[in-house]
């Protein structure tokens, strides 16, 4: 496959099945790296992220008609929240996630862009940090594992003329 194959476009909300379809298969690795078949991502319903997409922001990568990657996004106080990538497993490894971050970066007028994952995720942060994210805070689970956060700054923080 090449990149060329891969589509970037906004998430809509009549996407939702088959991005809960590929955010399952993406996140089941996690589960198994932390022991915890109970994370959000593996246990959100379809009506649940239906209703999450009439709010939210992202997009999805597509190759043909397929889905196969996912990020969501929302905004707040000058803050690009990036949640949820997902790539379907036998599409991982193939910039995928790349794409959908720096289509979220460029699709926002926030300064910056924040995202957490857990301290186990050595892909994912492995993703981030090559993205020009750096780790800002890490919150400790008590189990061994923390959350850590990254943030990219984007651009200079925009300054509202009154």
């Amino acid at each position: 496959m090449l990149m060329d194959d891969v589509v970037i476009r906004p998430i809509r909300q009549d996407d939702a099945g088959e991005v809960l379809t590929v955010q399952r298969a993406a996140f089941v690795t996690e589960a198994q790296i932390y022991g915890d078949p109970a994370q959000a991502p593996l246990i959100q319903t379809l009506d649940q992220l239906t209703a999450e997409l009439a709010d939210a922001g992202g997009f999805v990568a597509l190759v043909g008609e397929r889905i196969v990657g996912a990020i969501r996004t929302s905004e707040g106080d000058d803050l690009l929240l990036i949640g949820r990538i997902a790539i379907a497993p036998d599409m991982q490894g193939m910039g995928i996630g790349s794409r959908l971050l720096a289509a979220a970066e460029e699709a926002t007028t926030c300064s910056a862009a924040e995202l957490f994952t857990g301290s186990l995720s050595e892909a994912n942060i492995r993703l981030y940090e090559e993205s020009g994210y750096r780790e800002s805070a890490s919150i400790d689970n008590g189990d061994g594992t923390a959350q850590i956060f990254l943030r990219k700054q984007l651009r200079p923080r925009s300054h509202a003329v009154r």
